[in-house]
């Protein structure tokens, strides 16, 4: 470890190998926490390369509980985190309109570490039991379209550095890995990230990764298509700027987009989007992500065809029966 850290010191780049030995070490014991920390500090100074961060994720992938979803060819949606806005859950709302509108999603999600409420906050406000049994999950995908893989169930290597990260108090290369490990490797995956550096980062990442993506920021640093703002999208076909007026929906306010105090709040936010009663703004922030969602899996389809199957899941309240047949299947 004193080698590999006097080589990022010197601003050096590591290949993808050994990253993912130096990961795959980290969960043998083999080096110290404060050698840990180092590594993690140099790196969040120095930035990472995309072959960098692919080694780290190949060694958690390694390490996983791997779940097989790949006859259904699923979707995850997830942001990054890390914006500092404190949005409702919009990634979580947005899979069960993708399900509702009849595309299996597999949502990968952990508590909220910069928010109030993470994805696994508002799915456990519904009773919902975390799982990592197959059958189990395969049975929710198969009768409501969605499957829930909470991440602790599955990343087994990460309570290896959990108490370095706690300790730290500061972001990670690990929060850039989270977005990049769900343990079915789905076929698709809508990326929300806060800049456009990140943006960068992870199209290359997605490219040598083999899936079809699309990764998404609005230029107000949001980590989500918020329509608070211009944002861009980055797919294997285009890399384009929308303005949302252009697409047919309002400009939203940040406030808007508030998520709440509490872990409740965020639980009835969701609700309320899901059956129907929300604000303009909290309905439409959700249908534009599951439109561009639902246009990587179609990518034939034009976006405002995309919006209108959206528009249609949630409206028609199928979205929201997904929710109650996930709650039914999962508790």
């Amino acid at each position: 470890m004193k080698t590999i850290l006097t080589r990022l010191f010197n601003h050096e780049e590591l290949t993808s190998d050994e990253t993912r030995e130096i990961l795959l070490n980290i969960t043998r014991g083999k080096y110290p926490e404060a050698q840990i920390a180092a590594l993690l500090t140099a790196f969040q100074m120095r930035g990472i390369t995309v072959d960098e961060l692919i080694g780290f994720r190949n060694a958690l992938m390694e390490t996983r509980v791997p779940i097989d979803f790949s006859p259904y060819r699923p979707i995850d949606i997830v942001g990054t985190g890390g914006d500092g806005k404190n949005t409702f859950n919009i990634s979580t709302c947005a899979c069960f309109v993708v399900a509702g509108a009849g595309y299996k999603v597999a949502k990968h999600g952990n508590y909220g570490a910069t928010s109030v409420s993470g994805a696994s906050n508002v799915i456990e406000q519904h009773g919902i039991r975390f799982i990592n049994d197959p059958d189990r999950l395969k049975r929710s995908m198969e009768q409501c379209n969605i499957a829930y893989l909470h991440a602790q169930l599955f990343n087994p290597a990460m309570k290896f550095v959990g108490p370095v990260r706690k300790a730290l108090g500061v972001r990670t290369l690990f929060n850039l890995l989270g977005p990049l490990v769900n343990p079915c490797c789905p076929a698709y995956q809508l990326l929300g990230v806060a800049d456009l550096s990140q943006m960068r980062l992870y199209t290359n990442v997605f490219y040598k990764m083999g899936i079809d993506f699309a990764v998404v920021n609005s230029l107000d640093s949001y980590d989500e298509i918020s329509l608070t703002d211009e944002f861009k999208v980055m797919t294997r076909r285009y890399e384009r700027i929308y303005r949302p007026q252009a697409l047919g929906f309002n400009a939203a306010r940040p406030e808007e987009l508030f998520g709440g105090s509490s872990k409740e709040d965020a639980a009835r936010i969701f609700d309320n989007i899901l059956n129907g009663s929300a604000t303009q703004a909290q309905m439409q922030c959700v249908i534009v992500n599951a439109a561009f969602a639902i246009q990587i899996m179609e990518p034939q389809k034009e976006i405002e065809e995309c919006i209108a199957i959206a528009e249609e899941s949630l409206k028609s309240k199928r979205a929201l029966q997904t929710l109650k047949k996930f709650i039914e299947l999962n508790q």
